[in-house]
C-alpha cells in the first residue's frame, strides 16, 4: 500500500505506474474520494466536538426548561449527525478498499512493456547441452522410469494432478535439504511457516483482493497460500523491530496451493504447473532505504543462482517489464532455466522487492537509531520449488540409453547416483 500522501504529491507518477502496469484503477477518483472523505471527517469531529459541549450544558442548566431547550438542540444534532456518520463511514470504507488496488511504481531501471514477452535477458550461465540422441522431455522421462503418476493423480486429486514415486521424490526431497542448507549457510533462520493463513495477511502480503481468483479459500474463511511469503511476512505483523536486527533474513518452507486459473491452456501437460508443490522462499526485512532494497535484491538473487550453478541447470536472468510486474513489485527479476525439449527457457525463480508496500499493510515497523519510528521493506526470492525444479534437473542430465544423471551436490542425500531402469 502506498501512502496516501505520497499519491497525492505524485498524482501523474502513480498514473504511469497504472499505465504501464496495465491495471484498471482511476487515481483522479481515489483522490477526490480522498477529499470527501477528510471533509466529511472534519464535519463529524466538530459535531461531535458541539455534541459534548450541549451535554456537559446539560450538565450545567439551572432549571428544567433550560435542560428540556438543550435536550430538544442535542436531539436535532443528533440526527444530522447520523446521517453525516454513515456516509463518512461509506466513503471510507470504499476509500480503504481502493487504497489497497493502488499499484507499487515501478524502479526507473524497469523496462516499459505489455506482458513477458517484453522482459530482457540481463544474464546467461551454463553451456546449453547438445545431445546425440533423440531428446525426450520430462513427461516421457517420468513414464519411463516411473517416477511420476499422472493418470492416478488426475483420478484422486484432478486436472494438474500427480504422484512423485521413487527417485523423483527422493529427488525432490534432496533439492529441497540442499537449497536449505546452501541459504543457511548465508544466513538465513530456517522455518517451516503455516500454508494455512487468514485474510488480513494475505491483504498485507497484496494478494488479496486483485488475485482473489487465484487462491484457494476454506469454508471458514482462511486461505491456503500459494508461497510461503504469506506467513513469513505475517510473522512480524503488528511488530515495532529494532534497526539493529536488520536485515532479518528468513527461509520459508512450505507447501503452496495455486488454483492456475489465470493460466487457462498453458502447461496443461507435465509438472511445470500444478496446484500443489513444495518451495523455500527467501524472505528479507530490511531499513527503509532504497539503496539497502537493491544491494540485497541482488544477494537474494544470487542466492537463487547459486543454488541453480550447483546443480549445474543452464539459465537466465531476466528483469521483468512493467507488464509482468505484480501490484506491489518495485522490481523482478525471473531466473528460468533451460528445457531442452522445448529448446527454450522456463521460469523456475522469481526475485523481487517492494519497499514498504507490504509492510504498510501489515503493520511491520522499526525503531531506528534516533528513536524514530519507520516502515521496514520487504523482499522475497524463490529458494527452490518442487516439482518444477525437476523438469530441468531430469531433462539435461538423460542419457541415450534412457538414464538420468544426478548432480554430484545431491549424491550425499540420496542413496543412488544415476536413476535407470
Amino acid at each position: 500500500m502506498l501512502d496516501i500522501k505520497y499519491i497525492k504529491e505524485n498524482r501523474e507518477k502513480v498514473k504511469e505506474a497504472v499505465q504501464n502496469k496495465k491495471i484498471n484503477f482511476d487515481v483522479d477518483y481515489l483522490l477526490d474520494l480522498d477529499l470527501k472523505r477528510r471533509e466529511l471527517l472534519q464535519v463529524v469531529e466538530q459535531k461531535n466536538a458541539m455534541k459534548n459541549q450541549a451535554n456537559q450544558r446539560i450538565k450545567e442548566a439551572e432549571t428544567q426548561e433550560q435542560r428540556d431547550a438543550l435536550i430538544s438542540q442535542m436531539k436535532e444534532l443528533d440526527r444530522n449527525s447520523d446521517n453525516e456518520e454513515e456516509e463518512y463511514k461509506k466513503i471510507k470504507e470504499e476509500f480503504e478498499e481502493l487504497m489497497l488496488l493502488v499499484p507499487n511504481v515501478p524502479d526507473e531501471s524497469v523496462p516499459v512493456g505489455n506482458s513477458d514477452e517484453d522482459n530482457k535477458e540481463i544474464k546467461t550461465w551454463g553451456e546449453i547441452p547438445m545431445f546425440d540422441f533423440p531428446v525426450k522431455d520430462h513427461i516421457q522421462l517420468a513414464k519411463d522410469l516411473d517416477l511420476i503418476d499422472f493418470e492416478r493423480g488426475a483420478k484422486v486429486a484432478g486436472f494438474r494432478g500427480y504422484y512423485l514415486k521413487r527417485e523423483a521424490f527422493q529427488l525432490s526431497m534432496a533439492v529441497i535439504q540442499y537449497a536449505t542448507d546452501i541459504l543457511m549457510k548465508n544466513g538465513f533462520i530456517p522455518m517451516h511457516a503455516p500454508s494455512l493463513v487468514n485474510e488480513k495477511i494475505m491483504k498485507g502480503t497484496g494478494y488479496l483482493p486483485q488475485a482473489k481468483d487465484e487462491v484457494y479459500q476454506t469454508t471458514d474463511g482462511m486461505y491456503l497460500a500459494g508461497t510461503s511469503e504469506v506467513s513469513v511476512m505475517g510473522y512480524h505483523s503488528d511488530e515495532i523491530l529494532k534497526e539493529e536486527d536488520l536485515p532479518i533474513k528468513y527461509m520459508g518452507f512450505s507447501p503452496c496451493f495455486r488454483t492456475e486459473i489465470g493460466s487457462y491452456g498453458k502447461d496443461t501437460q507435465g509438472i511445470y504447473r500444478v496446484h500443489e508443490f513444495m518451495k523455500i522462499e527467501q524472505v528479507v526485512l530490511c531499513i527503509n532505504d532504497k539503496e539497502e532494497s537493491v544491494r540485497l535484491h541482488e544477494e537474494i538473487t544470487r542466492n537463487a543462482e547459486e543454488i541453480l550453478q550447483g546443480l549445474n541447470i543452464p539459465y537466465h536472468v531476466v528483469v521483468n517489464c512493467t507488464g509482468d510486474l505484480g501490484l506491489g513489485q518495485v522490481k523482478k527479476y525471473d531466473i528460468e532455466c533451460w528445457r531442452p525439449s522445448l529448446e527454450k527457457y522456463g521460469e523456475t525463480h522469481s526475485s523481487s522487492y517492494f519497499f514498504d508496500f507490504q509492510t504498510r499493510r501489515l503493520n511491520i515497523r522499526y525503531k531506528d537509531k534516533n528513536g524514530d519510528i519507520k516502515f521496514a521493506h520487504s523482499l522475497n526470492n524463490t529458494g527452490i520449488a518442487s516439482p518444477r525444479i525437476l523438469i530441468p534437473l531430469l531433462e539435461n542430465n538423460q542419457r541415450g540409453d534412457g538414464s538420468i544423471a544426478i548432480p554430484e551436490v545431491l549424491h550425499k542425500y540420496l542413496n543412488f547416483k544415476e536413476i535407470k531402469r
